[in-house]
């Protein structure tokens, strides 16, 4: 490459790393906070499902229970110092995820495994996301110096 083509990717690539994780992580935390609240107000995000399938308690409690489970996952993406926090509640809550994918197989996917329902969309959706706070996750050292 040349010199000075070089030293300008370098320049776009390192101010792209110090804007970009910061970006990522609030824009995971608004997206989190925003489903979570849906989950409050009786919009249904897919969450219905994971309440059917794995967790104990009628689906009228757990709904709402995993709703403010994503705020409180929204939330602690918000602070770089509680992003560990957020990666355990994701962990917590990722077997449930993957439980509904194979359990019920049948209302996540018209035809297995190639073409997700909406409902088979959402839940891959979470393990997406679930990958991105993992990238998140493994800057929070890198940006605070090796201190985290």
């Amino acid at each position: 490459m040349h010199p000075k083509l070089d030293s300008l990717d370098r320049s776009i690539s390192a101010k792209m790393h110090h804007l970009g994780h910061p970006l990522h992580r609030y824009t995971l935390a608004l997206f989190f906070i925003w489903l979570g609240l849906l989950k409050q107000f009786g919009y249904s995000t897919g969450s219905s499902l994971l309440a059917h399938t794995v967790y104990f308690g009628s689906p009228e409690v757990m709904v709402p229970i995993l709703g403010w489970w994503e705020v409180a996952i929204g939330l602690t993406l918000v602070w770089e110092r509680t992003v560990r926090v957020s990666i355990l509640l994701l962990a917590i809550r990722l077997p449930g995820t993957l439980l509904a994918l194979v359990l019920k197989s049948d209302v996540c996917f018209e035809r297995v495994p190639l073409v997700p329902t909406p409902e088979g969309q959402y839940l891959i959706k979470d393990l997406m996301l679930f990958g991105a706070v993992m990238v998140i996750g493994g800057t929070v050292r890198h940006e605070r110096g090796g201190r985290g």
